[in-house]
């Protein structure tokens, strides 16, 4: 039995779900992107080959000879999201089926919708008009891969334009952004600037996953890198002042940490986690506040992922995925669960950032 969360969660999840495809919700969809990355990281940090062989396992179900993707519809956002993983099993394997499957997935981007300022949206055919935070994150993790492994430049431009798309339909205030934009008049979320209300914490962690992939696979010259650095640091000094001071977490809807309906979101917190413990090792923040935030971050984790009487890891104190709501009440009265998915991947990717480096 290891003594660090990061291996212990993910024995957890490997014994609860022995193939990725059984993770909720479905077989192929951004869960396992979510899921499975981590295990990228973990295999990096530890050598461990089981983790590395769960990975292979996935891959090797959904793509067949021809690169087709047993699963994949490029419908949403969503499905692009475990495309990140192929183009990593391209470069461990250097197998065709991969590189063609990984084609089939940036095809799958050629024409999709988009809003008049290009951003790509939420859905093809549900969601009309809306570009999520949650999308950008789906899309962006495939893209900006895609453009390193495949040699396409042009990719980090439009990553680039992306992420500044984003902070210009949702920034509100400290680098922090609300969940939506949409620029149709249906969404019964938007208000008259089509932006939604909330900063919703795992909507705003997907924002700041984002921004430390792009710096991880963009080159450091490229206008997309430079975007996600500075969108970064600023992020990261508007958490360290909503960080709550008694758990080391962070709220439901970050920005109001005093309403007294509100409470402290793991998912959300587990994803700045990460992101903050990232920005120290890459030397992109170096003040003790920030390493402090970190430490505090991990430490409160630590205690909402703790082992059950069957010697496994429960995660506690975050809700499922949702939609875009309407206001601040629909988003703290959304049913807590334990073992979210994406909290529980939330976790794994915070554990291994905290335990190691990434």
């Amino acid at each position: 039995m290891y003594n660090n969360l990061s291996q212990r969660l993910a024995d957890t999840i490997i014994k609860r779900y022995p193939e990725a495809d059984l993770y909720p919700y479905r077989s192929w969809s951004y869960p396992q992107g979510y899921l499975l990355i981590g295990m990228i990281k973990l295999w990096n940090a530890t050598g461990n080959i089981r983790y590395r062989d769960y990975i292979y396992t996935f891959c090797k179900a959904h793509v067949s000879a021809d690169g087709s993707i047993l699963g994949f519809t490029g419908c949403s956002m969503d499905d692009m999201m475990a495309g990140a993983v192929l183009a990593w099993m391209y470069e461990q394997t250097g197998e065709e089926r991969y590189a063609a499957a990984c084609r089939r997935i940036y095809n799958a981007f050629q024409d999709y919708p988009r809003t008049r300022e290009g951003g790509f949206l939420h859905n093809r055919t549900e969601y009309p008009g809306e570009m999520w935070v949650d999308g950008v994150f789906m899309g962006q993790m495939f893209y900006c891969r895609y453009g390193r492994v495949f040699h396409e430049p042009a990719c980090f431009d439009e990553t680039k334009r992306q992420l500044e798309l984003i902070y210009y339909y949702c920034h509100t205030h400290g680098g922090m952004l609300v969940h939506a934009y949409s620029e149709d008049s249906r969404a019964v979320w938007a208000g008259k600037d089509g932006r939604s209300e909330c900063v919703w914490s795992e909507g705003l962690g997907w924002y700041a996953l984002i921004l430390t992939e792009v710096l991880g696979n963009v080159p450091q010259e490229r206008g997309a890198w430079q975007t996600a650095c500075r969108q970064l640091k600023a992020l990261l000094a508007g958490l360290l002042a909503m960080q709550d001071e008694k758990t080391g977490l962070w709220y439901q809807i970050v920005d109001r940490p005093d309403h007294p309906d509100n409470w402290c979101d793991t998912s959300g917190s587990a994803m700045f986690t990460y992101a903050f413990a990232y920005a120290l090792q890459h030397g992109l923040v170096i003040d003790a506040a920030y390493k402090k935030c970190a430490g505090r971050g991990y430490e409160a984790l630590l205690k909402r992922a703790v082992m059950n009487e069957n010697g496994l890891i429960d995660v506690y104190g975050a809700c499922e995925g949702l939609c875009v709501q309407k206001c601040f009440d629909d988003y703290i009265r959304y049913p807590q669960k334990v073992n979210a998915q994406e909290a529980v991947c939330g976790c794994l990717w915070a554990a291994v950032a905290s335990e190691f480096h990434v």
